[in-house]
């Protein structure tokens, strides 16, 4: 992943995993593909913003990005 998954979901560092989830959950209702047939632009950011979850949703992934 090129991008910082914090800024892809527009959360600080110091996010919670709440704030981190309901970010996510957010973006991922306005971008997901089925919301937006046919839009590859915003099928490759729901993508990116599913990358940036899923590491840091995971404890020890989020830990090991953030040294």
């Amino acid at each position: 992943m090129a991008k910082n998954p914090y800024s892809l979901l527009g959360v600080s560092k110091t996010a919670t995993e709440k704030e981190i989830k309901s970010a996510y959950r957010k973006l991922a209702k306005t971008l997901h593909p089925d919301v937006n047939p046919g839009n590859s632009e915003g099928e490759d950011r729901f993508k990116e913003i599913t990358a940036a979850y899923n590491l840091l949703s995971n404890p020890e992934l989020k830990e090991q990005y953030d040294t």
